[in-house]
């Protein structure tokens, strides 16, 4: 009997340990921040070299962490890209494609059948916010979700303000926020980025001492534009240039940057700092229209640079070299195979189309690698004087593009037409270089052939029967 009581009494200890160690190695879980502005351009911060925005809080958090200099969305408008992030997954698995409807434009004008959009993922879809609740994360969206009705079904256990709709609405940046969830108790007046950055902290508060995951996508900087009338009346006083000068949308990205401020004070204030991945981009390029990118071509809904490259930051402290940068490109779906790897959760029946950069978070190399975009849809023009694609009727026409150490190859399928790019001496997508690369050419082409077979990537073929060459549109511009 007295051996039995002392087994018993080595067991119970034995299991209080590895409570205990359980514990422990629970809180030491990074806690995970993803930050994904809304028609933030590339060069919309001061750390990419805007003199007109001011953003001191996130240019501290770029000396912070690291840069990526050449880090893109995996789609050039809202819905398909944040469809990607979440899912891992390029636009062909998910079949999210635009927002809405993909016969963009008029009738006359579209050469063939666009391939039908999906609005929203699937149900089956595993999603990054059911991963981390695997692996015993608490958490929670804050702001545009876009993706499907109610991303409470999606793995998160809170959710302020997100749905199946793109943008805030009419007068949608001030209360009352047009039925938004868990937005519909408010102040008059109140503005919802800062809405939605205290119900972030609160969040934080509540979970501190629980590993969380933080999806911050606030619906600024989309319009409609709206801003502080104190800090529009100072960005009037300041006045900008080269396509920099609209003193709404300025209002709108520091009032982005300083409640990114109060998070990380926050952070700090409750010693998380540390132990926390902060991650800050955006889910595609800027309306050119409204705030340009240069030298980078074109805007939202363009797959020139201007429509797919944005800034990227990550931050890690130990693990990420303060200020430092990279040129490395990479694309939103990254995230999901580089937070797998991190929490160390096991998914073998998961396809994921990015890769795990934590080697580049670290200072090494990855394995160069091709990046595609496929977009068998049509987009209309915002604005033909100042969009800067490639005809004035549309931002996108059907096709697919890929970067491969530097060049980057279009194809459109209207016309079988090819555009060729060296990134390296022509960033601005300038100079169209086909007729004296062709063995450049065919060989990106291929690449992009076998990788749409492997992905089974739909192209239209179908003629519009209702397609007029003739026909000359009026054109919008300002």
């Amino acid at each position: 009997m007295h051996v039995f009581d002392n087994l018993k009494t080595l067991c119970i200890l034995m299991l209080l340990l590895c409570n205990i160690s359980g514990i422990y190695a629970q809180n030491q879980k990074p806690n995970v921040v993803l930050i994904n502005v809304d028609d933030l351009g590339w060069k919309d911060v001061g750390f990419m070299g805007s003199t007109y925005y001011e953003t001191p809080n996130i240019d501290q958090l770029s000396k912070e962490g690291m840069v990526f200099t050449q880090g893109y969305a995996a789609a050039a408008n809202c819905a398909p890209s944040r469809a990607c992030l979440m899912s891992g997954q390029n636009t062909p698995r998910h079949g999210v494609y635009t927002v809405a409807n993909s016969d963009r434009g008029h009738t006359k004008t579209r050469k063939i059948i666009p391939i039908a959009n999906t609005q929203h993922i699937s149900d089956e879809m595993l999603t990054m916010a059911e991963m981390f609740k695997m692996a015993g994360y608490k958490t929670g969206t804050f702001g545009k979700w876009h993706i499907t009705k109610n991303p409470l079904n999606d793995g998160f256990d809170v959710n302020i303000g997100g749905n199946g709709s793109g943008s805030p609405g009419k007068n949608g940046y001030t209360a009352p926020y047009n039925g938004k969830p868990n937005l519909e108790i408010a102040p008059v007046g109140e503005n919802l980025t800062d809405r939605l950055t205290s119900e972030t902290i609160q969040f934080i508060k509540d979970n501190k001492h629980h590993p969380f995951f933080v999806y911050l996508p606030y619906y600024a900087v989309h319009t409609p534009l709206m801003g502080k009338e104190a800090l529009i009346q100072k960005y009037k006083e300041k006045g900008g240039r080269d396509g920099q000068d609209n003193p709404v949308f300025a209002a709108m990205v520091e009032n982005v940057d300083t409640n990114i401020g109060r998070l990380l004070q926050l952070l700090d204030k409750l010693n998380l700092t540390k132990n926390t991945i902060i991650v800050f981009t955006s889910d595609n390029g800027g309306i050119r229209s409204i705030s340009t990118q240069d030298p980078l071509r074109a805007g939202k809904g363009s797959y020139y640079e201007g429509g797919t490259r944005v800034p990227y930051i990550f931050k890690w402290p130990k693990i990420i070299e303060a200020g430092s940068t990279n040129n490395t490109p990479i694309v939103n779906m990254d995230l999901f195979p580089t937070f797998k790897i991190i929490l160390n959760v096991d998914l073998p029946d998961k396809i994921l189309d990015g890769v795990d950069i934590m080697p580049l978070l670290q200072g090494k190399k990855i394995q160069e690698r091709a990046l595609y975009w496929h977009f068998p849809i049509y987009l209309q023009a915002y604005n033909s004087k100042d969009d800067d694609g490639r005809d004035p009727l549309f931002r996108t026409r059907p096709g697919s593009t890929i970067l491969y150490k530097n060049w980057k190859l279009h194809q459109y399928f209207e016309d079988g037409g090819l555009e060729l790019y060296n990134l390296t001496t022509d960033i601005g997508e300038r100079n169209n270089l086909i007729e004296n690369n062709s063995d450049k050419a065919k060989e990106l082409l291929e690449m992009m052939e076998s990788w749409r077979k492997k992905i089974n990537a739909p192209v239209p073929k179908e003629f519009n029967p209702e397609y007029d060459a003739n026909y000359i549109p009026k054109l919008k511009s300002k």
